[in-house]
């Protein structure tokens, strides 16, 4: 007996897939907390020193870590990464195509 799996192709965003509110959001803050998790690491501090350095306690680093991010706003995660030595740069522009208009993160 062979089970047929049935994949659906995702829009790119996880969040959206999931059907969850404001999915655009949810994925630029995931984005922003994964580099500030990367520059931690490459840093080389524990989570005392992250918090230490980005002014807020222990507990609010590994929530952020763990990407429990619903107490970070995107301009907070923004602040982070300034502090942990990152230049943020937002660009607006008019949109390419007939699709809808979109919201992304391109990080280097």
């Amino acid at each position: 007996m062979t089970e047929e799996i049935n994949v659906q192709k995702s829009s790119g965003n996880v969040f959206a897939d999931l059907g969850l509110a404001n999915p655009d959001e949810l994925l630029i803050k995931a984005e922003l907390a994964r580099k500030i998790s990367k520059l931690i690491a490459q840093q080389n501090m524990n989570q005392g020193e992250a918090a230490q350095l980005l002014g807020i306690d222990q507990p609010k680093i590994s929530a952020l870590l763990k990407g429990k991010l619903s107490g970070f706003s995107t301009a907070r995660l923004f602040r982070f990464l300034n502090t942990l030595g990152c230049d943020v740069e937002i660009v607006v522009k008019t949109k390419q195509s007939n699709s809808g208009a979109k919201t992304k993160v391109c990080i280097d």
